[in-house]
This record gives structure tokens, sequence and C-alpha cells, in this order.
């Protein structure tokens, strides 16, 4: 792979690579993506084109393992790709197409323009009868006009004239099979096949999912730039697949230029009569190739503007992948849209496109470039709030339990069985008792609302929100009669490892710490904003809640009294665990290399991680990357535990050495972590997080989806992370910690109303300029110092001893 600055590419064509090349290529607007797969190439083992539009979810029941199992997927939509060519004799026999799986192409190259969010590729290939032909395509999906996409594609035959054959299609006969493991689930999601003929030039394609019953419509327009016209140019019409089959005459060294327009809508979308009419008409209104180009990168050029991040070297080559890819998926049109946040983008159909908890890693970097989105991806949460409540309920709690897995309507999507590939076996599913993403959503309104200042959203959705989940983990937690502390049993933490304790009949741990942390902290917000609203509004928030004010009193004591278990002189990952086996990490290591997936490899063996202190991702070292030390320590003390930096260093090294990082956002956490306590081994995790999607450090993983989280993670890495940046009372609070490899960036953010501040570290220098279009100063407070920089000024800031770059 080669590459320049905004330029990601890939030279030579290998099958072998395709599908990650694929969901690292995806071209999207936060309303639809599509994978970058060749339009030539159908669906099979070496391509996978698919086409996902945000919250378009689907249910089918599927028998597994003896058991009828319901599972909600992102549905794999219609293909508007597929274009293919082939060239002839004049008057010979047509269906000779090119396909680069059975005719090797030479000169291969596929560039993905970061700077204007274009996909194009350009090769050579030897016709047996033609010769020699050169062939050049470009593609978008406009992030101008979210329901737009079009490809250009340039056919010219080096050496003999001849004839061209084209076939541009639209095809409904796709399923969703981009994930391996879910082969023997249903996932045939589209019903009701049509296909017609809106005028000569404009095909379109409607049908709708078989259970939400989404209507979905696709209509194409094909036009062809030849300075002679076409021989022959027919629709040819089935159920399933509209084509536009085109003949057309051609000289050597003579360009034929085909474009494709596509215009999709779903009945979802608002302002539109019907999705097949709106289809429809968009296309035929829709500009040329060359003007939608225009439009299009304009559109990226405003994004790149509010999202700047300036990094030099490889890690800065990367990083602008990663906002690529976080831009395509939570776009501003995401702010129109009932949609939250997919972990694996709109890339591919890992997690079946369910919203984990990942919104707490990309919320923090939207805050301060895009809050409406982040707005947006709130009111995502709070309208399935009810449903929150309801599930709540059914396990005999108030407040609101938010899922581990949502989807369309906000219950619970986490299948109940999954797939060890290893031993081939269906296994029980536990990690619905993942209850802390609760506290992740009450986290990401908080930390909204303080960068954004909207008051209104903190005193209405956002309150009822907290407040709801203050409830739940109050009613959670049961005291101990015998400590004085109070416990919340029966839950599982960020490490999906350990489920249960071993040989238990239920699952479920107890006091894990991550989860009584962030739950002792979520409560403690909850009543500082109650406590901070008027009067009548706390009234009638508490009345609609079904509050009763006295009970606010228990929220007061849960909040200082929750169990965090220790041993050793170190903050236990949940009650019980030191009692858990060592395990042979080198054994396991030098037997099968690769152990991220340890439950997997023990499972297979007929043992179980449950037996062992190993963890898969980071989860008491969570607690450091949500919280800055200052305000851990706090909260710590909230509860009655000294955390002083020698219990923290230990903590942080003993996880350190138990946890395989099977999660893409386990090397995120521990980056960020050690970047504050063992900067010299801190690299070596963010390098693993920048490379974790391009190199596909997990072994196939990435052609299923890019980690999204992760992605967004490593830019608040950079934003937040490193210039420990948080904003307390109106001021940018920072604590700079830079890495050596990582010692000199800079960046532009907005916050409470500020736009285009913009700060760039270099070595000891850190330098804060405010526009000049600014109306008021802001504040900057250092731990040694704090200053107030006016419009229209930089200042430059010199870190203090203790925190230097190298």
């Amino acid at each position: 792979m080669a590459d320049t600055q905004w330029t990601w590419r890939y030279d030579g064509y290998d099958p072998s690579q395709e599908r990650l090349r694929e969901a690292l290529c995806t071209l999207g607007n936060g309303y639809f993506a599509t994978r970058g797969a060749a339009p030539e190439c159908r669906a099979g083992l070496v391509h996978y084109p698919a086409t996902y539009v945000a919250g378009c979810y689907n249910r089918l029941t599927s028998a597994v393992a003896g058991r009828q199992v319901v599972n909600e997927d992102l549905v794999n939509l219609p293909n508007w790709l597929p274009l293919r060519f082939g060239l002839r004799p004049a008057g010979g026999p047509g269906g000779r197409w090119f396909s680069p799986d059975t005719t090797p192409p030479s000169d291969y190259r596929q560039s993905l323009d970061l700077l204007q969010g274009t996909l194009s590729r350009r090769f050579r290939y030897r016709d047996e009868e033609a010769g020699p032909v050169e062939v050049e395509q470009c593609r978008l999906v406009h992030m101008a006009d979210p329901h737009l996409a079009a490809l250009r594609t340039v056919i010219r035959p080096l050496e003999r004239a001849g004839e061209v054959e084209i076939e541009a299609s639209l095809d409904t006969a796709v399923t969703n099979g981009n994930v391996h493991r879910y082969r023997s689930l249903d996932r045939d999601h589209l019903a009701h096949p049509q296909t017609g003929l809106a005028d000569p030039h404009v095909l379109w394609s409607r049908c709708r999912t078989s259970d939400s019953e989404i209507t979905v419509a696709l209509a194409s327009r094909t036009t062809l730039r030849h300075s002679a016209p076409a021989l022959r140019h027919e629709a040819r019409l089935s159920r399933r697949r509209a084509t536009d089959h085109l003949v057309v005459p051609v000289g050597p060294d003579q360009p034929v230029t085909v474009e494709k327009t596509v215009a999709l809508h779903t009945s979802r979308d608002r302002a539109i009569s019907d999705p097949l009419g709106a289809a429809v008409e968009h296309v035929v209104a829709a500009a040329d190739f060359e003007a939608l180009r225009h439009s299009h990168a304009a559109a990226w050029a405003g994004l790149w503007r509010r999202a700047e991040l300036t990094v030099p070297g490889e890690a800065g080559r990367i990083l602008r992948l990663h906002l690529f890819h976080v831009l395509q998926t939570l776009s501003p049109h995401t702010a129109d849209l009932d949609v939250g946040v997919p972990a694996r983008g709109l890339h591919g159909e890992a997690y079946r496109g369910h919203v984990f908890w990942d919104e707490l890693f990309v919320l923090p970097y939207l805050n301060l470039h895009f809050p409406e989105v982040s707005r947006a991806l709130l009111d995502y949460r709070y309208r399935r709030l009810p449903r929150a409540r309801r599930a709540a309920a059914e396990i005999g709690r108030g407040g609101a339990r938010y899922p581990w897995q949502s989807g369309s309507d906000g219950r619970e999507e986490t299948p109940r069985l999954h797939l060890n590939p290893r031993s081939g076996r269906w296994l029980a599913d536990h990690s619905h008792l993942q209850y802390h993403v609760g506290s992740a959503v009450a986290y990401n309104v908080w930390r909204y609302c303080e960068a954004s200042g909207d008051t209104r959203f903190r005193q209405t959705k956002g309150a009822e929100m907290l407040v709801q989940i203050a409830r739940f983990w109050s009613d959670s937690a049961v005291l101990d009669p015998g400590s004085g502390r109070y416990r919340i049993r029966g839950v599982v933490g960020p490490d999906e490892y350990h489920d249960s304790y071993p040989d238990a009949a239920r699952p479920g741990l107890d006091d894990n710490a991550y989860t009584n942390v962030t739950a002792a902290w979520v409560i403690a917000r909850a009543l500082d904003v109650v406590r901070g609203l008027p009067p009548w509004r706390r009234e009638e928030l508490l009345d609609q809640a079904g509050v009763d004010p006295g009970e606010l009193q228990r929220w007061e004591e849960v909040s200082r009294r929750l169990r965090v278990p220790f041993h050793d002189g170190v903050i236990s990952q949940f009650a019980g665990w030191h009692e858990l086996a060592a395990l042979d990490w080198d054994h396991y290591r030098a037997r099968y290399g690769d152990i991220r997936r340890l439950d997997r490899i023990l499972e297979a063996e007929g043992d179980s991680v449950n037996r062992y202190q190993a963890s898969k991702q980071a989860d008491v070292l969570m607690l450091g990357y949500l919280f800055a030390p200052d305000e851990l320590g706090d909260l710590f003390r909230r509860l009655g535990y000294r955390l002083d930096e020698e219990t923290w260093r230990t903590t942080v090294d003993y996880y350190l050495r138990r946890t395989s990082h099977g999660s893409t956002l386990s090397s995120l956490v521990h980056g960020w972590v050690l970047a504050r306590s063992r900067r010299g081994d801190a690299w070596r995790h963010v390098r693993e997080a920048l490379e974790s999607d391009v190199a596909d450090v997990q072994g196939g993983t990435t052609g299923e989806g890019i980690h999204l989280g992760a992605m967004a993670g490593t830019l608040d890495l950079v934003q937040r992370g490193l210039t420990g940046l948080e904003i307390r009372e109106s001021a940018l609070h920072l604590d700079p910690a830079p890495l050596p490899e990582l010692s000199r960036y800079g960046f532009a953010l907005r916050f409470q109303g500020h736009w285009g501040i913009r700060m760039v570290l270099e070595q000891q220098r850190l330098t804060v300029s405010v526009p000049a279009s600014e109306e008021t100063p802001i504040r900057v407070v250092l731990t040694d110092r704090a200053v107030t920089v006016a419009p229209g000024e930089t200042c430059a800031l010199i870190l203090p001893e203790g925190r230097p770059a190298e």
C-alpha cells in the first residue's frame, strides 16, 4: 500500500485483501454508505458489495441449536453498484465480461481520496481479441445531498476498434452475508421486489424489509458520454434486477464514458410522499458527474474545516483516515435521523449493526466539533427511555435499564446464543448483563452538556435520563449489614470474558469495580442536576419520573457507600477476582501465538476463562479513561476509599500483565492511561489502536466493518487524552502529557458557543489561538496558572515541569 497525505492507495489486485479493502474504502454520508467493492463483481468468497442505510433494521427468526432465535440486523439493501463491461469485435457475440478474478489486471491502483471523498480505480487488462484495455473509475456517495451516489467509468481500448458492451444494474437479489459466523442464520431480509422503467434512461427498483416493512427504493440514470451514439440501448427487467444494456462502437484509443447516477430513499425519510417517487424525481433532477463531484467536494471541505486535525507522520496519516470514517458514519446529516452509534460503522454486518456503548468513545470527539450530531445521538437514547424503563421493571427495579445492544426500538437485541468458530458450538451469551451501558449513556449526557453549554438539554431530556439511570443503580444496590456497604450483584463488566463465577449455576458477578464506581458517579451527577434545577422544574421532573423526594436521601447514601473490592493493594475487577487461578500466559502464547480471543481458545479445549485472572479488555482501567486523575481520586474519596498514585500505578501494572486485548478498544484505553503513568509503554498500545483496522490486527474482523469506537477514540486521544483537556465552568482546563511520538500536533475545536479555537502543541510549548470573529475571550487553566485569551490573540504557554514532551 502506498499513499500521500490525503490519499489512501492500494497498488496491485490481491483477492485475499479485497474484503479488508472494501471496508476501508467504504464511502458514506451519514445517511447511507456503500462498501468499496468492484462494481463488476458479485458477492462471493472474495467480494462483498453492500449498501446500508443508517437505522434500517429488520428481524428474522432462525433455528439455532434446537431453538428459535430472533435477531435484528442492519439490512444489506439493494446493490446500486453493478456495472460490468466487455469488448468484442464489431458485430461479434456479447457476454464476454471483464472480471479481475478471471482476467488478472495489470497496473492496478485503487485510491481513496480523503480530501474529496471519492474512490477511484485505474488498471489495464488484455482481452484475447480486443487487445489491451485501460479502465478508469471514480465513485462518490454525495455528502451534500445524502440521497445521491454516482459512478463514472471510462473504458479505452488501446489498439483495436470494436464494440464495448455495458450493463448497469440495480440488484435486489442480495442477502446479509458479510459475516461467516452468521451463515447458519436466516439472512434474507428483503421482500416484494419490483423493478421498472421510469423513462428510457431511468430504471427503478423497490422492495420492502420483511418484518419492519421499511420500503426501499432506488432509481438509476445511465448517461453515455461518447462521440458516436450507442448501437443498442435497452432496459432489461426481471423481478429482482433492472439493467441498462448498451453496446457502443469504439475506435483505438477512443474512450467510452458511462455515468451512473443513483438516488436512494426509504419510507423512514422525511418530507417525501413515497420513496419510489422521491427516488425517481431525485435522480432525474440530479446534475452530471462533474457537477456532483464539485458540490460533494465542497461539502467535504466544510467538514474538514470543522474537524481540523494536523498530526505529522504515519500517525497523522492514519488519524486522518479514522476521522474520514467517523464523518462518513456520523455526519451532520445524522442530526436529522433517529439513529445511534453503530459499533462497526455503516461498513459491514458484524455485531448486526447494533448500537453498543461504543458511543462512549465517539461522542467526546463529536462534542467539540459537531455538537448537533452528539445531541441527535443522545436523542436516540432519550426516545428509547420508556423502553429502558420497562426493561428495568421486568427485573423488578425502578429507573431505566438500557440494553447492551440496541437497534430500532431500544429493546435488548443482545443474542442469547453466540457461536465459537473454534469449537463450532453455540454457547449461552450473558453479555446482556452489562448494565454499565446505562452509565455510558449518562456519562455522554454530562460531557455533552459540559462541552456544548446546552443548559436546556441538561435540564430537560438530559435530566430525565440521568435521574432514571441513577434510580436504576440505586434500586440495584443492596445493603450488606455486615460491612455497611451497598453491593450490586449479578452483572457483567467491560471484560466480557467473565460472565459468571467458576461452576456457578447463575450468570453474573458481584461488585464489578467499574460498574460500582460509575454507578456512584452517575447518582452523584443526577443529584447535582436535580438540586441545581429551579424548584418548579425539580418538582416537575421528580413527579414525572415517579421519584419521591425522600428517595434522594437513599441516592446520596448509595453514592457514598457502594463497595469497591481491593486485593493485595490493587483494585479488584470484581469481588472474588483474587481467588481465580493464575493463567500460564507464556504457554498459550507459545502454543497459539495470537491469544486475543482467549475465551474461544479455552472453550474449545473444554475449559473456561471464567476460572482465570485473565481479562479480554480494559475493565478497571476504564476508570482512568473516563476520569482525570484528580476526579477519579475525588470519586474514590466520596466512596470512602483512598486511591493514591501508587495504588493506581500498581493497579495499572497488575492488569497490564493480565489482559489479552481481545477488543480494539483495549489498546486505546491502555495507551490513554499509560500516557500519564508509564509513558514509555504507552506508545506500543497507541500504535496498536491506530493500526487495529488498517492492519486488521484481529485477523479478518475489519472486513466485517471498521471499529468506529477505536477510530474515534484515537482522535480523542490526541484531542483530550494527551492534552488533559476538560471543560469546566466555561473554561478550558489543560494538563498536557505528550508522548515523544506524538509531541507535535494541532487541532481546532468549538465549545459552549466558541467557534474555531485552535491549539498547537510543539514539544514543551502549547499555543492557543482565538479567532478575531469571537465576541468574548476564553479562559485557559493549566495546573500552575490561568490565562485569558482575547479574540484575535494567540497565547503561547510553556508546559509546567513534570510534564515534559520527551
